[in-house]
């Protein structure tokens, strides 16, 4: 190749984005921007070489791409909206897992493309991040297992995906400029430890760097993060690609083994060509930079010239997107056994706007445009309810004329304002708490890129909708009726004010478009619920660790722009205060009560876990745990059973328990019985040692615990380290600039 060839390579080709004409800087001659609507980007093809163009797709719930095409009207290119990924990890179940991922790669190879820019396995640090619902989990071994399973999945239709955002990226408030203060330890155990997983488990084909900076640094600019610790220590290897515009230096990019510049302009590709010349940058680093992009090229279906046929089989995606759905709801509450709705109930008042506009899921680059969305009130109608028509219409009517009146959008992400829960009037209230069986309110909230959640009227529920609660659970009870509350959400909102007034709620979440389907096969029975929480909901905002720390300092009020004149925020830093001790492990270790725990959700059924037992009673290079679940209750039903250790803090301080790993059993009939087993090896023993720069097993004795959740241990038996074991040796890097003043727990 030649020396322009090269830096085009490692230069992505632009792309077209609404109301911004000039953002890629205009195409490169002879290239194809649009090989594929709508989709995030592409890469340079070099035909004398017999390179060829890929594609590269959003798509964290779903592939990302424009429902209809320009001179193309006899034809839509819809795509599935699958679960959120905060739903997805809620099933625990990573076979589900590769089975949507399998769905979502069949729908990007059907439509020609190669890369889903997905997973996204970033924490779910505080409740009120923007981003959290294409997130799995406040802990790295879901989100790790998760993802692997999902890379799995994809990548198993011959195409691959691009696990991101790499690393420390939990907030959107000035997410360009934000610096990540976070100690090595924190960084290790928390935000690197679920890429970690799934790079071994999975070697993902792409690993997408952060727009962030950590202790300092640009990730997309850090040598440390992308070479020393992804390549060096964790072996990956595939590419590396940034984050759509991050970063600001080309050159220092390739120099830290970041392959490919999305989505790319021709001012970065004359920056690399000039900076070999004049020496700036060696032409080893970018001929390696630029073999691996032709690595990744080689081995995609666009290079080796699949026949896409633009028909990927729709109806049987929405099957699987509805099942998952249902599988990863998490019912929250169920007094006197509210749910499932027995046979009784056949008229049902539906409060609450989302009842009528159910969110499918979050905004941003983590949407799907898809051909339809499954409401409440649909599915219901469907599982052969009868909903109140004087409510339906009053809503309706009441949306549309509210949504007329919104503001256009200033830009195609931008989220548009909720609509304020319409009020309802007390004489029509009694008059259906009378006429119906029941009563369902839906809470919804939504959320999405470029903006973090807000505590009032968001993480908090807005007055009116207090109201709304208060005022149906008062008419219907004085009634003997029940009210359900139905949390149509993306991300954690504070329950314990108002959760005394619902007979029961379940945790809907944003269940893509077969949601509406897959809650009403919840309420009905037809579905047994067996989702538990991936994160916790605190009892209030101001209990959560990261409270007094998010989003961070402002450090100038001067907007940073891009060359494109888009705003890239504010210079800032966040400072990770509360080191290791995230969610659970944050409310578990220092006694703080919690609304709803780690892994906790009912079931129409009760299990038993039981027989606990250790292959040995000394740890010698792996130990591994059978523990037996046996369904005693009276409806068939699936069961979780979280592994959690309790580690010896001699040398280091240690949560209290850690979730370690988890499984979730086969459909069980009353009475029936699963044995379960669980390998630990030595890493999962381990903390990581900041003196020692490595991960360390302290002697001593060790406890395993077996439930359904971080407060509901069913057993405990224990096992010794003889001795302290040195796992793994790492590199010394990431250091903060300044010593952090780090949560610690009592002595």
């Amino acid at each position: 190749m030649s020396l322009e060839e090269k830096a085009r390579l490692v230069v992505g080709m632009g792309m077209n984005i609404p109301g911004m004409p000039n953002m890629s800087n205009g195409p490169t001659v002879g290239q194809t921007m649009d090989k594929v609507p709508g989709a995030a980007g592409t890469t340079f093809a070099i035909p004398r070489l017999g390179l060829r163009t890929t594609v590269v797709a959003d798509g964290p719930a779903g592939v990302r791409i424009a429902p209809v095409r320009e001179g193309d009207k006899n034809k839509t290119y819809y795509c599935t909206a699958f679960p959120i990924a905060t739903l997805i990890a809620s099933s625990w179940d990573t076979t589900l897992a590769a089975n949507i991922g399998k769905a979502m790669g069949n729908e990007l190879k059907s439509y020609g493309m190669d890369v889903l820019l997905a997973p996204a396995l970033n924490i779910h640090r505080n409740p009120l991040g923007g981003r959290n619902f294409e997130y799995y989990s406040e802990d790295p071994i879901v989100s790790g297992f998760m993802t692997s399973a999902m890379v799995n999945g994809i990548e198993s239709n011959g195409v691959g995906t691009s696990i991101k955002h790499y690393a420390a990226n939990n907030q959107e408030t000035n997410r360009n400029q934000v610096n990540t203060i976070v100690s090595e330890r924190a960084l290790r155990e928390i935000y690197l430890r679920g890429f970690e997983i799934a790079v071994k488990q999975a070697q993902p084909w792409t690993v997408m760097s952060s727009y962030n900076r950590i202790n300092g640094v640009s990730a997309s600019h850090s040598y440390e993060l992308l070479t020393s610790i992804l390549r060096k220590e964790w072996g990956f290897k595939g590419m590396v690609m940034t984050d759509w515009f991050g970063g600001y230096d080309a050159v220092a990019q390739m120099q830290a083994g970041n392959d490919l510049l999305m989505p790319g302009t021709p001012n970065q590709v004359k920056d690399i060509m000039a900076a070999v010349e004049n020496g700036k940058l060696s032409m080893a680093v970018l001929d390696e930079n630029a073999g691996r992009v032709t690595d990744y090229i080689l081995r995609t279906p666009s290079q080796q010239g699949y026949a896409f046929n633009n028909a990927p089989d729709l109806t049987t995606h929405a099957a699987i997107a509805r099942q998952a759905a249902a599988e990863g709801m998490v019912l929250l509450q169920n007094k006197s056994q509210a749910l499932p709705l027995p046979a009784s109930v056949k008229s049902i008042a539906a409060f609450g706007n989302t009842s009528y506009d159910f969110i499918a899921g979050g905004t941003g680059s983590g949407d799907v445009n898809e051909a339809y969305t499954v409401s409440l009130a649909e599915g219901l109608r469907n599982a052969g309810y009868t909903l109140d028509a004087t409510l339906q219409q009053q809503y309706t009517q009441y949306i549309a004329d509210a949504k007329a009146k919104q503001p256009a959008k200033k830009f195609f992400f931008e989220l548009p304002p909720p609509i304020a829960e319409m009020p309802i009037d007390p004489a029509l209230l009694e008059a259906k708490a009378n006429s119906c069986d029941v009563a369902f309110v839906t809470i919804g909230r939504n959320a999405g890129e470029f903006q973090d959640r807000q505590q009032p009227n968001d993480f908090d529920l807005t007055t009116a909708e207090q109201n709304l609660l208060q005022q149906v659970a008062t008419a219907f009870h004085a009634k003997g009726k029940k009210m359900i509350v139905i949390l149509n959400i993306g991300g954690v909102i504070e329950t314990a004010s108002w959760r005394q007034h619902a007979d029961a709620i379940l945790l809907a979440w944003q269940g893509g478009q077969e949601g509406g389907n897959a809650v009403a096969d919840i309420l009905k029975g037809k579905v047994n619920p067996s989702g538990k929480l991936t994160t916790s909901f605190p009892l209030q905002y101001a209990d959560v660790p990261s409270a007094n720390n998010f989003p961070g300092i402002e450090l100038s009020q001067e907007e940073v722009k891009s060359s494109f004149g888009m705003s890239m925020g504010k210079p800032s830093e966040v400072t990770y205060e509360e080191g290791i001790y995230v969610g659970y492990r944050y409310y578990q270790t220092f006694g703080k009560p919690v609304a709803f725990p780690f892994g906790f959700g009912l079931s129409y059924s009760q299990f038993h876990i039981s027989k606990l037992v250790l292959s040995q009673p000394q740890f010698k290079g792996s130990i591994t745990a059978t523990v037996t679940v046996t369904n005693t209750g009276k409806v068939a039903g699936k069961e979780v059973v979280q592994l959690y250790l309790s580690a010896p803090a001699r040398a280091m301080h240690k949560p209290g328990m850690e979730l370690k790993t988890f499984a979730k059993t086969k459909l069980l009939q009353p009475g029936e019985t699963q044995t379960l087993r669980f390998t630990l090896q030595p890493k999962d023993l381990a903390s990581f040692d900041t003196q020692q720069t490595a991960w360390v097993a302290e002697q001593g004795t060790y406890i395993v615990h077996a439930g359904n959740a971080v407060n509901s241990i069913h057993q405990r038996v224990s096992f010794t380290l003889p001795s302290s074991l040195l796992v793994e040796q790492c590199q010394k890097v990431l250091v903060p600039q300044r010593a952090i003043n780090e949560l610690q727990p009592p002595r």
